[in-house]
């Protein structure tokens, strides 16, 4: 008898389980989706043939949505896969996220793309790179403005050597120790 009564607490607890999981499987993402901490991390890829940084960066959804809208007067923005926002998402990305050299020439960002995925952004672009990384810096400030905790982790990998960094508010850029 205990044997059963233990056995159908855990079916319902399984079957509690998934039909809470199926139904908030199809629900709209609302902005109340909470974090307990603030991060972002990109990967670059020096890409040889095409002579380019191929960068992924994660963030948060709702946190780059109010990163985006605030400053451009739009309450509600909300990403989805479209390609309305791509303009703003290019203009935020070129201030908060780029390549300088020792002149402080900045490398041409060009956007390819995003891609939403349960609660973060994949976004996508590449910077044009036809000399040595050697003598540049990194500016990652992606979403500083708006958490005092915000942390940036950037993996590097370029011509064979992998670098990584971390930036957050007061830190946002970072001189490259590449030697080629």
């Amino acid at each position: 008898m205990r044997f059963f009564i233990k056995f159908n607490l855990y079916f319902f607890l399984f079957n509690l389980l998934i039909i809470n999981a199926l139904a908030n499987n199809n629900q709209p993402r609302t902005r109340c989706t909470i974090h307990d901490f603030h991060t972002s991390i990109a990967e670059v890829n020096y890409n040889e043939k095409s002579q380019s940084l191929e960068v992924s960066l994660r963030v948060f959804t709702d946190d780059f949505e109010i990163a985006l809208g605030k400053p451009n007067g739009i309450a509600e923005l909300r990403l989805d896969n479209s390609k309305k926002y791509n303009d703003l998402i290019k203009k935020y990305l070129e201030a908060n996220f780029y390549f300088a050299d020792g002149k402080n020439q900045k490398l041409l960002l060009s956007f390819i793309g995003k891609e939403l995925e349960g609660d973060v952004t994949w976004l996508y672009f590449e910077f044009p790179l036809k000399k040595s990384l050697k003598g540049y810096q990194l500016k990652n400030a992606v979403l500083t403005e708006l958490f005092d905790d915000q942390s940036n982790l950037v993996n590097i990998f370029y011509k064979k050597q992998k670098r990584t960094h971390l930036f957050k508010r007061g830190e946002v850029s970072q001189k490259l120790d590449f030697t080629i």
